[in-house]
């Protein structure tokens, strides 16, 4: 596995200790072509992540943590992730919005 911790500190990361490991709310999901999906912590980025071994396929911030298991669904055979954005759980950044990714075509 690429890293076996999950979730940041940019302070640390900046002084090149990265890699930390946050403390972490909410689930993943996981889809049949083994894509896990998680946000989850403070660090405010939801993640996509090879199931198999760990690598990190795709990271972006959110508007805030998403502290909250993300969902999917599928409209005209195009399949979403969606994840709930409120933060706050560790009394940083609060949102109230949705963000939803579209999955490539296999």
């Amino acid at each position: 596995m690429e890293n076996s911790f999950f979730g940041e500190f940019e302070e640390l990361k900046k002084k090149g200790i990265p890699a930390t490991g946050r403390e972490n709310y909410g689930g993943s999901i996981v889809t049949s072509s083994g894509l896990l999906f998680i946000a989850a912590n403070s660090d405010g980025k939801f993640r996509a992540i090879n199931k198999t071994n760990g690598k990190i396929l795709f990271e972006t911030d959110l508007p805030a943590p998403g502290v909250a298991t993300p969902a999917t669904y599928q409209v005209d055979g195009k399949q979403f992730v969606v994840i709930a954005c409120g933060g706050s759980k560790w009394g940083g950044k609060k949102g109230d919005s949705y963000v939803a990714f579209t999955l490539p075509n296999k």
